[in-house]
């Protein structure tokens, strides 16, 4: 950057404003603390930069070099008014007129303004943390946007008062809304990475955390998988040396937190005073540049000072020393780049005053815009849960399978529709373990022979990292909205536990962005017993994912609706979970005919398997079967059972199941998982307070017992489900 001259403030000061954080500009100008907080503006022997006799620490002048004298103004203008808005968050608060939630970014200053500058607007991608107002400030998001976030406005870009204060976005700048879950945004952040890699892109992402989440698991599993693959992500560390109270020699070993991953092949690592914006520029630059020749992904850390306490509902008084403090904020960015400017002529003590005032007006005008601004409509909390799917309930015919042509398993349904959505559409993907290793390709075989059609490009193996295959997807949908992706998101079910911080991230962001992004994911999961598995193998997961809002559970038994509910799933934006008893995968009475290349089930539409007049059963997965043995028993007892599939969990089909049990009066709900707060609790209630006037018994649930699945035969046997139980719930519901 070439030396210009001299800089110079346009507006004439009104008068002089302290140059260090002071309350002067902050909300209603009010002066009262936070409750406890310890968060009210610092006041230090650094409040007087400019002073040539102030005492100050060695190098407190900031290395300019490189940096023209425009640049270095316009910097401080940033920085300034940047902390200016910080502290008026904190003023908010104690006036209880927002930001319930503020974690002040002060003495972070050098590396967050160097984010927000290296940063490509619309271009590359950039992962925040709830810390980076500065960052994302500098990065575009405006003063107005971080104030409607701050007081959780209707019109806040981010999310409409949907996610928490202090968690600033601007998606179509591609500042990315991540949610409170710490350091979970950099598996988001690869995944978007590996999309840039797989598209021949030439941006890159920046991942923002602090030094406590490179404690996380999951962090260790972005970092190997960002390296392994090579992908354009910046790991920034911005360590403060502080998880909430937490002292970071009780965080790791390692107290510059890059040297836990100098073992990573191709990460480049640079250390550089997150204080200080121009060294940390260059070390973004640096990064940058290493990231973009495809030699790997870079971690930048950043050493701050977190001057004040974490947030609002902390006091860092009560585990720091006052001298602690005191030393601390002898480094504080701003003053110490006031300084420099004055000190390096770049602009007079009045020209800076003017600049100040100048961010100042600005603050409070924006203020004036923001405040009056309507709140959230408190019915909208229904909108955006989960995208429109293409077919409506009422959409579709049910296809009849054709004895007399190809029968197709279960197993060769699932396999089948995705092949045929792969080939329909070029911008779809499969990933997970083992899905993708020459000839194997999935340990049940249902994704056989993609590897060899598609390539190693579209199909690939991820590690035995469960939380990185669900997390990387949800980035990887970020960088095109016809993107789909399928993961196999464990093995087993059972498995999946380690992925339920990034499942659950997943299911909120389309409500959580007021409708701006999801992720247009299918997750497959072998699920269920009767295969002699034992623990890990054999369990079920399904109530689980239909308690939680804002995704599709489905869960087909036969081949037809395998290839229905797939295609609709991979046409469809949004999340879907697919759910497949593996004990069906080769099951012959679940075979069907091919029930045509466009053939679509609409979600939530449930298929009488069985037309019955004297109780309703309504069963799904492997227990459908069960059921329909059970009614051709019943059958020989004179009892007529109508069975009911109903093949999506979420939503599930009250129409066709209520139709029924209005004209039988008697249901039965049968399913393979726990009795206990299972599935069948919902549908009995909803059954229960909706039709009681119609029933002519209590509806009646079958399931497995509430205890793990055994191993040896015999235990599974009597854990799980079974004909002979069904039979006996039905009986009991006729007789009653």
């Amino acid at each position: 950057m070439a030396t210009s001259k001299k800089a110079t403030a346009a507006v004439k000061p009104k008068k002089a404003e302290a140059p260090a954080a002071t309350n002067g500009n902050s909300a209603h100008k009010s002066n009262s603390k936070t409750n406890g907080s310890a968060n009210s503006p610092a006041k230090s022997p650094v409040n007087s930069p400019a002073s040539k006799s102030a005492v100050r620490p060695a190098n407190y002048l900031f290395d300019t070099t490189g940096f023209d004298n425009a640049t270095i103004v316009e910097w401080y203008k940033i920085m300034h008014l940047g902390r200016r808005l910080d502290e008026k968050a904190a003023n908010y608060l104690k006036l209880a007129k927002g930001w319930s939630y503020h974690a002040p970014y002060a003495g972070h200053d050098g590396i967050q303004l160097a984010i927000g500058k290296i940063f490509r607007q619309a271009k590359d991608y950039f992962y925040p943390y709830y810390r980076d107002m500065l960052s994302c400030f500098a990065a575009g998001v405006t003063i107005d946007q971080i104030l409607m976030n701050g007081l959780s406005k209707d019109a806040d870009v981010s999310s409409g008062g949907r996610n928490m204060s202090n968690h600033f976005a601007n998606i179509p700048l591609h500042i990315q809304n991540r949610s409170a879950l710490t350091g979970n945004h950099c598996q988001m952040a690869v995944g978007t990475a590996r999309a840039i890699k797989k598209y021949n892109g030439d941006e890159f992402v920046i991942y923002s955390g602090g030094d406590s989440a490179c404690s996380e698991g999951y962090f260790y599993e972005a970092v190997n998988g960002a390296t392994k693959e090579k992908v354009p992500v910046i790991f920034v560390i911005q360590n403060n040396r502080f998880g909430i109270s937490v002292p970071l020699k009780d965080q790791t070993a390692n107290l510059t937190v890059s040297d836990n991953f100098r073992g990573f092949a191709n990460l480049k690592i640079i250390n550089c005073d997150g204080r200080d914006p121009f060294a940390s520029y260059r070390a973004m630059q640096q990064a940058k540049e290493y990231v973009l020749s495809g030699a790997g992904a870079a971690m930048v850390h950043a050493d701050c000072d977190r001057l004040l306490s974490h947030s609002n509902s902390d006091n860092h008084e009560l585990y720091r020393t006052k001298e602690e403090i005191e030393a601390m904020r002898q480094f504080d960015p701003l003053p110490r780049l006031r300084a420099t400017i004055i000190e390096k002529g770049i602009l007079t003590e009045k020209e800076i005053i003017t600049l100040e005032e100048q961010n100042k007006v600005e603050l409070y005008a924006a203020a004036d815009r923001v405040e009056p601004l309507p709140e959230p409509d408190p019915e909208s909390y229904t909108q955006f849960l989960i995208p429109d799917p293409l077919l409506s309930y009422n959409e579709g015919t049910e296809a009849v399978s054709d004895p007399n042509a190809t029968q197709l398993t279960f197993r060769e349904g699932i396999n089948t529709a995705m092949k045929e959505e792969f080939r329909r559409n070029p911008h779809t993907f499969l990933w997970g373990q083992d899905v993708a290793s020459k000839e194997k390709q999935g340990i049940f075989n249902v994704p056989k022979g993609m590897l060899t059609e598609f390539g190693n490009d579209r199909v690939f193996n991820a590690p035995i990292a469960e939380d990185f295959i669900v997390g990387t997807a949800n980035g990887f949908c970020r960088y095109r909205d016809d993107v789909r992706v399928v993961v196999e998101g464990a093995e087993f079910a059972d498995y999946f536990w380690p992925a339920m911080e990034a499942y659950i991230e997943c299911t909120h962001e389309y409500w959580r962005t007021k409708g701006q992004y999801t992720p247009n994911m299918v997750i497959r999961l072998a699920s269920g017993g009767f295969i002699q598995g034992g623990l890990y193998h054999s369990q079920n997961l399904d109530a689980l994912f239909t308690h939680l809002p804002g995704a599709r559970v489905v869960c087909p038994a036969f081949a037809d609706d395998a290839i229905g509910l797939m295609r609709h799933a991979l046409r469809s934006r949004g999340l879907t979970v697919f759910i497949e008893p593996k004990f069906l995968y080769n099951y012959r009475p679940g075979s069907t005919s091919h029930p045509g290349e466009e053939y679509m089930i609409p979600f939530g539409k449930a298929k009488i398997r069985r037309a019955g007049s004297d109780v309703t059963v309504v069963s799904y997965g492997n227990a459908i079967h069960l059921a329909l043995q059970a009614a051709d028993d019943l059958a020989a007892e004179g009892v007529n059972a109508e069975v009911i599939d109903l093949r999506s969990l979420a939503p599930w089909d009250k129409q066709t199941v209520f139709a029924s049990v209005m004209k039988t009066n008697r249901a039965v709900v049968a399913h393979e998982h726990y009795l206990n707060v299972g599935i069948g609790g919902e549908i009995s209630s909803s059954i229960q307070e909706e039709l009681f006037r119609y029933l002519d018994a209590p509806v009646a649930r079958v399931a497995s017992k509430n205890y793990p699945v055994g191993f040896a035969k015999v235990l599974e046997r009597k854990i799980l489900i079974s004909k002979e139980d069904i039979v006996e719930a039905v009986r009991k519901t006729v007789k009653y």
